[in-house]
């Protein structure tokens, strides 16, 4: 599969629900980066679409533990 570590970061941000400006925001590039960052998470992944994305990292445990410590820190 082959994630870069910023595309790990995209996918947690993407598994929690946040759109392409939010993640731009919080990973401080712009909105676009952000949007090529999922675009090659999906073509990684081989699937459609952000939902897709974040059900197969899940499964993956790509991002469970830092979700798990995201919700914690809540």
């Amino acid at each position: 599969m082959g994630l870069t570590p910023r595309e790990r970061d995209v996918l947690r941000l993407v598994a929690d629900g946040r759109s392409n400006r939010q993640i731009a925001e919080e990973l401080f590039i712009s909105p676009k980066t952000a949007s090529v960052h999922v675009s090659n998470i999906l073509a990684k992944l081989g699937v459609s679409g952000r939902a897709e994305a974040a059900a197969v990292a899940h499964r993956l445990r790509l991002v469970d533990g830092l979700a798990d410590g995201a919700a914690a820190a809540r």
